[in-house]
């Protein structure tokens, strides 16, 4: 389950912009916080669960259950930096494919900056390592890493795409309901 160092599987980043004072955003609380329904909302049909514990030494996670591309994803996000204007989630995700399960490493990033004139833009980027287990899944599939990391970079881009736009849009709803 280690990640293979340096090595990216797949990355992307796309940012939306919301009509609400940095001041106003915590993206550690709307994460934390974010009902089921509302994370199924911000990418229908992908997002399928969502639910938050903590791991066994106290540190918050978030549980994210995924459709990217023709991959089931469990993801177990755990907060290596959880604060109002940027949060790091790691998670050792279990994905399952047509050819059986592997692990990936996925790092979360979640990024809120001033733009000024009371106005926020929010960054989502995920990053995705190739762990050892999934290594030895290309191997045991004769799979290429690089056809593997083209199909994970175009399906992980599309959803992150998608995904974005509707989570700064909650981000906004929460800032504002408080």
């Amino acid at each position: 389950m280690v990640k293979v160092l340096d090595t990216i599987l797949s990355q992307s980043a796309y940012s939306a912009e919301i009509d609400v004072p940095l001041e106003k955003i915590d993206i550690a609380d709307w994460l934390f916080t974010l009902p089921e329904a509302e994370y199924l909302r911000c990418c229908s049909p992908d997002h399928i669960a969502a639910g938050v514990t903590w791991t066994d030494d106290g540190r918050r996670m978030s549980i994210n259950v995924e459709q990217i591309g023709s991959g089931l994803v469990v993801q177990h996000y755990v907060a290596e930096v959880a604060e109002p204007a940027y949060c790091r989630m790691n998670s050792i995700s279990d994905v399952f494919t047509a050819n059986g399960r592997t692990q990936v490493n996925v790092v979360w990033e979640l990024i809120a900056e001033k733009i000024g004139d009371g106005r926020t833009r929010y960054t989502n980027k995920v990053t995705a390592h190739p762990t050892d287990v999934f290594m030895a899944f290309l191997s045991e599939h004769s799979i290429k890493f690089e056809d593997a990391a083209a199909a994970r970079q175009a399906a992980g881009g599309d959803h992150n795409s998608r995904e974005t736009p509707l989570f700064a849009a909650s981000i906004a709803r929460r800032a504002l309901s408080k």
